[in-house]
């Protein structure tokens, strides 16, 4: 099933939305690749973490 920024996983829920985006993006190419769900979200929110990173940009919303 393929996400929106608008429709994402819950687990990315407490993600700012350039970083849950980028996530969204991530998990929809692997997707396309033939990655089950599950396997696809949990490389796109490392993935998504990592160029957050290297931006020097926050990640998630404050409190979490």
């Amino acid at each position: 099933m393929p996400w929106t920024h608008d429709d994402y996983p819950d687990s990315l829920k407490n993600f700012l939305a350039p970083v849950r985006n980028k996530a969204v993006d991530i998990a929809n190419a692997l997707l396309e690749d033939g990655y089950e769900e599950g396997r696809a979200i949990s490389i796109a929110t490392s993935q998504a973490k990592e160029w957050a990173e290297h931006r020097h940009k926050r990640i998630r919303k404050k409190n979490h």
